[in-house]
């Protein structure tokens, strides 16, 4: 992956979360959940050279960056919280992201819900709303709590108009911590 939008002035992991956001929007939409691991490059450099060369990273000079590293695929059908839940990171993974596609209303649909939809009819109400958004999310954890989150609405594609912030996905946020705990 290059960060050929990612600004240099961000901290390590909001880089991480661009330049994963910046690969996934150049694989288009509708795509599937994607588990990246996030390893310290310089580290990754030093104890895995071969790696290193096959991602890319061998000329690179920054010493303070996360290199993320792409999972295997997120077995289909399956709950992404019951897949999370399942997760155990090695010493070595300073850190995780996931970037998935949801549709969001904004918060003045809330007050019209149907009362009783169970989780299938709650997606079919969504999906048929008028004010619904395609958005696709980027949410990162290092081991020490620190979050990062961009998201990007499908109608306004573009890596200019990609939102980001520690805060803008606390639950997904929190689910990837918890792959952390021991």
């Amino acid at each position: 992956m290059t960060m050929s939008n990612t600004p240099m002035a961000a901290n390590p992991l909001t880089r991480a979360v661009l330049e994963i956001d910046e690969y996934t929007s150049g694989l288009g939409w509708d795509g599937p959940a994607r588990l990246f691991a996030l390893v310290d490059t310089a580290r990754l450099r030093a104890q895995e050279p071969a790696l290193a060369t096959q991602l890319g990273l061998e000329g690179e000079s920054e010493t303070a960056g996360l290199t993320p590293v792409e999972q295997e695929e997120i077995p289909a059908g399956r709950p992404l919280d019951e897949f999370l839940g399942t997760i155990a990171w090695p010493g070595a993974v300073a850190g995780c992201a996931l970037t998935v596609e949801r549709l969001m209303l904004p918060p003045s649909a809330e007050a019209a819900v149907p009362e009783g939809l169970d989780e299938a009819g709650l997606a079919e109400w969504v999906a048929g709303h008028p004010d619904r958004q395609e958005v696709r999310m980027t949410v990162a954890v290092l081991r020490d709590g620190t979050r990062e989150s961009a998201l990007r609405l499908r109608e306004k594609d573009s890596p200019t108009e990609v939102l980001t912030g520690k805060d803008l996905v606390p639950g997904l946020a929190e689910a990837l911590a918890a792959t952390f705990e021991d």
